[in-house]
C-alpha cells in the first residue's frame, strides 16, 4: 500500500481521532525499523526495536470492521517477530471496546495508562490504555 492508501484507509477507520497523514506514513515507511502488514481491507504497522515490538497502529476498512481482519493481521505481526523479541506493545483508546478485546483475547494485558492521551472533537480527552504481551524466545506467533 502506498502512503496515500494507507492515510485514506486510516482516515475511514479513525473518525473520532486525528487520522494520519500521507507525510507521516511516508516517513515512518522510510525507516528501517517500521514493517507494514497488509490484507485487503486493512494494514498494520509496526516497528520493532531492541527486543522489543510496538504495534503503531492498526486500521481496518469501517464495512469488514468485525469479521477478523484485525486478529488476523495482529497474528501476522506476532508471528513475524524475531524469535529474541521479548515483549510486543500498544496503546489503544480506553473507550475503544472492541480493540480492547481483541487485544486481550490475544494475550495482551494492560500495564499502564495515559490519562486523557486522545483528544475528542465530540468530547472530553480519552484516556490511552497501554498494554503488554511478553514473548518467549523462539515464539512462533499466536
Amino acid at each position: 500500500m502506498t502512503p496515500t492508501e494507507l492515510a485514506a484507509l486510516h482516515a475511514a477507520a479513525f473518525t473520532r481521532d486525528r487520522p494520519w497523514g500521507v507525510d507521516e506514513f511516508a516517513s515512518l515507511r522510510d525507516s528501517p525499523f517500521v514493517e507494514l502488514y497488509t490484507r485487503p481491507g486493512g494494514f498494520a504497522l509496526t516497528r520493532t526495536i531492541a527486543g522489543e515490538s510496538e504495534l503503531l497502529t492498526l486500521a481496518v476498512d469501517p464495512a469488514q470492521q468485525r469479521q477478523g481482519l484485525g486478529r488476523g493481521l495482529v497474528q501476522d505481526w506476532i508471528t513475524a517477530l524475531p524469535p529474541d523479541t521479548t515483549h510486543a506493545f500498544l496503546e489503544v483508546a480506553a473507550d475503544n471496546a472492541p480493540a480492547r478485546a481483541l487485544y486481550l483475547s490475544m494475550g495482551f494485558a494492560q500495564v499502564a495508562t495515559r490519562r486523557a492521551y486522545y483528544a475528542r472533537a465530540s468530547g472530553p480527552a480519552v484516556d490511552a490504555c497501554i498494554m503488554r504481551r511478553d514473548l518467549t524466545y523462539g515464539h512462533t506467533g499466536i
